[in-house]
């Protein structure tokens, strides 16, 4: 039995709030599965299906996914944004980074397609002077030439183990970066909720149109399953990596994303046993040791101006 003193304690009592860190490694812990699961789906379907159809499921259960998560508390606003059109030219380039990649993803090991897109950051740097006027240090400017190099490592030109689709992750990885410009561009604009609706949503329409002319019917409910699932991976993976940037600091879960080659490289090995050989680990670690130091870089830019900028105003 409690005495009314010791109740008025346990009232006042708050439970501890979650630190907002360990929030952020637990979405993108979750995005390290739910991403490359996508991609292994897709990887086992695209034998039955055309890719135009992996598309659309994908974009459809995204669509859905962004509806009745954000619909009934955003409304129309939901859809309304400054940049109209850029938002379009922006969703039409993920939707190549994704045709790309799916079809790559028929001939190409789910680890090896992980670690090759990750080239985009690097890409994005090389981009950035032209078409958002940053300046590249020369420190960035070796961690893109050495993740560059990682990424030959990885795909082996001329090697026994290299197959020409790795080329289209390649270049999946530019649509990539330019779809990562275009969302800097937008950040000022729109939010992130009307932003990734109108990735999901300008895809769907897209493939809709071509579906017809593509579609196959399920074979047995497996298949109709993972199809349906298709939608609710990409969906829900997409919202963990935005959800982990809005709850924490860019600079301490961009790390994070790598975990994505260890989900891709696990899910290959139990799903396809396909197992990376040692130049692609040694490849992979260039590239992310190159992300890292382009991260750490950044951020040591960013307290310096911070610093300055204190100094002046004093």
């Amino acid at each position: 039995m409690l005495t009314a003193r010791e109740d008025v304690a346990l009232e006042g009592q708050v439970e501890p709030k979650r630190s907002p860190f360990v929030t952020a490694v637990a979405f993108m812990l979750a995005a390290a599965i739910l991403i490359p699961l996508l991609n292994a789906e897709v990887k086992y379907l695209g034998v039955f299906y055309p890719v135009i159809q992996l598309l659309w499921c994908r974009y459809f259960g995204h669509v859905v996914f962004m509806l009745a998560v954000f619909a009934p508390r955003k409304g129309p606003a939901l859809f309304r944004s400054q940049r109209p059109w850029l938002q379009i030219v922006r969703s039409l380039l993920f939707c190549l980074t994704s045709f790309l990649m799916f079809c790559a993803l028929q001939y190409v090991p789910v680890a090896t397609a992980a670690a090759v897109s990750f080239t985009a950051p690097m890409v994005v740097l090389v981009l950035a002077p032209f078409m958002l006027g940053e300046q590249v240090s020369l420190l960035k400017t070796v961690a893109v030439i050495c993740g560059f190099v990682g990424a030959l490592v990885v795909i082996q030109p001329g090697g026994d183990a290299f197959h020409p689709a790795v080329l289209l992750v390649l270049f999946s990885a530019c649509t990539s970066a330019l779809t990562q410009i275009l969302s800097r561009k937008l950040a000022s604009h729109d939010t992130p909720e009307t932003s990734n609706t109108y990735m999901a949503a300008a895809g769907f329409v897209l493939t809709s149109l071509m579906l017809p002319f593509f579609w196959q019917s399920p074979d047995n409910l497996v298949h109709l399953g993972l199809l349906i699932s298709m939608g609710v991976l990409g969906g829900s993976g997409h919202y963990c990596l935005v959800r982990a940037f809005e709850v924490a600091p860019a600079p301490f879960v961009a790390p994070f994303t790598y975990l994505q080659i260890v989900g891709a490289s696990l899910l290959g090995y139990l799903l396809f046993a396909e197992l990376p050989n040692l130049w692609s680990w040694i490849g992979t670690v260039i590239i992310v040791l190159s992300g890292l130091v382009v991260l750490l870089g950044e951020q040591y830019l960013k307290a310096q101006r911070t610093r300055k900028a204190a100094g002046s105003s004093d």
